[in-house]
């Protein structure tokens, strides 16, 4: 038994040159060791918590250049509105939204996406990137109502700092900002089974008080986006006064932050708030991005943030993981998750697309409903599972709501 866990334990430990070269400004927090069956300390957590704020860093680093990308198409498209520049700025948009939806796994702990700080009401951008669903005349013009939006309403001013002001400031559903303000303007309203949306490149020529309006709006939520992302990396950077510092401080609790995410994202965000809402009100507006059919890859990356971390991999990086960490534990849970998120990965690939046509659209007793039936089912089997480590690791694991 000793020397398996020391086999296992030599693998687990840190490579120096590993991460140490791309994130030397980090230093190991010291934790205490976790005692296995009184037969050796494992001193791999400080390294497990160490990488997972490299992955977090690396991912937001990502994330922002995806953002950056997009801006730099919206400003082509502003530049030179044609059907061409239109579908390099949605192509831009899809290609954002696969890295963010791997940053959803860092939610759901307070930390720099998703802080309150109610003694001087400041709270973390995640309410302005990713907020949805989106009541779309709240933006602009929808069918049967041509005058609709602030982008129509010519009291209202249209800037970075007035689009927060605005954001959900009387409604929930009255979304001013983020990726899916973003979508609704590249893409329009989602009128057909058939298509995503199509919006014109028409409506973005320079000249008409609402194209003139709706041109400054796509730039100032854009270039908000932009700024949020850098705020991100910025609280995760190595060498600065971030929340990286204030994460590392934890201790041990913060591997229970982890799991906690891990847990929320899967059970409650995922399978309740995602899958099961749209699929019990069968209405493509309870989407998570409708206005350009990509709902099945914010599913699939969602659970690819999941799979990275508790795997510890990202783009070829590889680093002690949770599941190593795990494994040394209480090997025969670390099994059930490993093979749990297998499962889950495979549901969700598998369910049919677009959503909104070829599942939500369809009988309540379709193949195509009962395929998400099981993806839910399977997320929410692998939330409960991650809430066993709580136990395992005598760490405090919860769904947050």
């Amino acid at each position: 038994m000793r020397q398996m866990i020391l086999a296992v334990l030599a693998i687990l430990v840190l490579n120096p040159g590993l991460v140490q070269a791309a994130d030397s400004a980090a230093p190991v927090q010291k934790l205490p060791a976790i005692n296995v069956e009184g037969v050796v300390d494992i001193p791999t957590l400080p390294n497990v918590l160490h990488d997972y704020v490299h992955l977090v860093y690396v991912v937001y680093k990502d994330t922002l250049i995806d953002g950056v990308t997009l801006q730099e198409r919206v400003n082509a498209l502003l530049e030179s509105p044609s059907e061409e520049t239109l579908k390099a700025a949605r192509q831009a948009w899809l290609d954002s939204r696969e890295s963010y939806g791997q940053t959803e796994a860092f939610r759901f702990y307070e930390g720099p996406i998703d802080f309150y700080d109610e003694e001087n009401d400041v709270e973390g951008p995640e309410g302005r990137l990713n907020s949805w669903p989106l009541n779309e005349a709240y933006i602009d013009y929808v069918a049967g109502n041509p005058k609709a939006g602030l982008i129509n309403d010519p009291s209202v001013q249209i800037s970075v700092d007035a689009l927060i002001e605005r954001n959900q400031k009387d409604d929930e559903v009255d979304v001013a900002t983020g990726y899916h303000a973003i979508e609704f303007l590249l893409w329009g309203q989602d009128l057909s089974l058939e298509t995503a949306g199509t919006r014109p490149a028409s409506d973005f020529v320079a000249g008409s008080e609402s194209n003139d309006r709706r041109r400054v709006y796509l730039k100032a939520v854009t270039d908000l986006l932009v700024q949020d992302l850098e705020f991100l990396v910025d609280q995760w950077a190595p060498g600065k006064d971030g929340y990286r510092v204030k994460f590392g401080a934890k201790g041990r609790s913060a591997l229970g932050d982890v799991i906690s995410a891990l847990a929320t994202l899967s059970g409650f965000e995922m399978a309740a708030e995602r899958m099961a809402t749209a699929l019990d009100s069968g209405d493509q507006e309870d989407e998570h991005s409708c206005f350009s059919d990509n709902t099945h890859n914010d599913f699939i990356f969602n659970m690819k943030g999941i799979t990275n971390i508790y795997f510890g991999n990202y783009d070829g990086i590889a680093v002690p993981s949770l599941h190593g960490l795990l494994s040394l534990i209480n090997p025969e849970l670390a099994a059930k998750i490993e093979v749990q998120i297998y499962d889950a990965e495979d549901k969700i690939e598998a369910l049919p697309t677009p959503i909104d046509r070829e599942v939500l659209a369809t009988p309540a007793d379709s193949p195509a409903r009962e395929k998400m039936e099981a993806a839910i089912e399977s997320l929410q089997t692998l939330s409960a599972l991650f809430k066993e480590t709580g136990p395992a690791l005598k760490l405090e694991v919860e769904i947050v709501q």
